[in-house]
């Protein structure tokens, strides 16, 4: 009897580090509940949309502009995600926040890793390289990455899994981001994927 798997979806919006280390953890059987089944992105240029083609994976471009209001575009996403069956969404540096009315349809359905040990260094305007500019400008020793639940409020939902990283003399943001992302996030947001697809399979076995 094949075992039902999780239809998963990542949104994207950039370079696609995040989904390319999804995609490898399935490959690699870390992600064994959940299959990854769509990559969406609201940026046409994203390079993540190539990894996808390049793992054989269906891609969609959906933008707000197109879809003319922040509601239409929400919308949108439903009606993909509902036509593709999917179970999860996570968030791979998906640069636009999504409304409490479409979080709130996806209750723990939706994942999302941040760059630091929540709750430090999060919530609104705390993204990307700023997460890391702020830890090093705070003087923290130790940074890492937080793998969570997202819901209305910006990095506000449960936490999943964390990882700590040493922050080290003579560290910039760019320096600290890419050890972050390759000893935090590269491995938590797989293993956090993981973890819930097999909830979500477990409930609808039960």
């Amino acid at each position: 009897m094949n075992q039902k798997k999780a239809g998963i979806a990542v949104f994207v919006s950039g370079g696609g580090t995040n989904l390319q280390a999804l995609i490898d953890a399935e490959k690699d059987g870390i992600i064994s509940s959940g299959t990854i089944k769509l990559v969406v992105s609201n940026n046409p240029n994203a390079y993540a949309l190539e990894r996808a083609k390049k793992a054989g994976i269906k891609s969609v471009v959906v933008t707000r502009k197109a879809c003319g209001s922040a509601e239409a575009f929400e919308e949108r996403l439903i009606e993909i995600l509902k036509e593709e069956e999917i179970d999860l969404i996570i968030l791979a540096g998906f640069m636009t926040i999504l409304s409490a009315d479409f979080t709130g349809k996806f209750r723990n359905r939706i994942i999302n890793v941040h760059p630091s040990l929540i709750p430090s260094f999060c919530g609104k305007g705390m993204y990307g390289l700023k997460v890391h500019e702020a830890a090093l400008e705070k003087g923290v020793k130790v940074t890492g990455a937080t793998a969570h639940f997202v819901n209305e409020i910006p990095d506000g939902g449960e936490i999943i899994l964390q990882k700590a990283v040493n922050v080290r003399v003579g560290d910039t943001p760019e320096k600290l981001q890419k050890r972050v992302m390759r000893q935090a996030e590269w491995i938590i947001l797989p293993k956090a994927a993981e973890l819930v697809c097999k909830e979500l399979v477990k409930g609808e076995n039960d």
